[in-house]
């Protein structure tokens, strides 16, 4: 549950801390799972500003988690209200990932999981990581490219973009509203500054056609979306 919600390395004292909530929950209940859920994200280890720096702390996000984070963030709207989005477990043209299809009842990945090239620790798992390689990386950001800018399903299934396109022509404004709603305000300085340079050597005006416009931000868009700062969730 700690990997799945906060970080894939929890301390030991952290995963003692959450087991004794579901040995009992204070009122004599054994297995409270909304008292776990509430024990695992208030922990002072989840919450804790030195997990921002810590290089083993936290956890890469789940590809579907992306989508269903950039489907929440930018008013996505079912135009026909049927919501009917096929298969997208394909690595090489999708997300790795769809919902009731992972590849055995053990879900999509391992919990020990460790990279053959890894660099970590020893002791150290990264389970999401086993969705990734070339293909898979490749296959997500040409899924969402398309998404972004056409949705799913014939175009029924679409973002609307509007508080974006209401900053459009303010390069930095775009990035740091993108940096809140997608990272948490955790996009570098740096990072922010490469967006913001590559949105800028398009010039976008309030004159600028509605083409123009919606291209910079399914650009910024993707941009955080495929950048360290965003995959790896702090």
């Amino acid at each position: 549950m700690i990997q799945r919600l906060v970080t894939s390395n929890p301390s030991p004292a952290y995963v003692q801390r959450v087991a004794s909530v579901f040995a009992g929950n204070g009122k004599g209940i054994r297995g409270d799972l909304a008292a776990v859920w509430l024990a695992i994200l208030v922990d002072d280890e989840a919450r804790s500003p030195a997990g921002l720096t810590d290089p083993s702390f936290g956890k890469l996000r789940e590809p579907m988690l992306r989508f269903v984070q950039w489907a929440r963030s930018f008013g996505v709207t079912s135009s026909d209200d049927k919501w009917i989005i096929d298969d997208l477990s394909d690595p090489g043209s999708k997300l790795s990932q769809s919902p009731l299809r992972s590849p055995s009842v053990f879900n999509f990945f391992r919990p020990g999981y460790v990279p053959p090239t890894s660099s970590l620790s020893t002791g150290s798992v990264a389970p999401e990581f086993q969705l990734v390689n070339e293909g898979s990386v490749g296959g997500y950001l040409n899924f969402m490219a398309v998404v972004l800018q056409k949705g799913l399903n014939l175009q029924r299934i679409k973002a609307s973009y509007t508080d974006e396109l209401a900053l459009v022509t303010d390069a930095t404004a775009l990035v740091q509203r993108l940096n809140t709603v997608l990272c948490a305000g955790q996009l570098s300085a740096a990072t922010q500054s490469l967006f913001v340079t590559a949105l800028n050597a398009t010039p976008v005006t309030a004159t600028s056609t509605d083409t123009v416009k919606k291209n910079r931000v399914y650009a910024a868009v993707l941009m955080v979306l495929a950048s360290a700062n965003y995959l790896i969730q702090k």
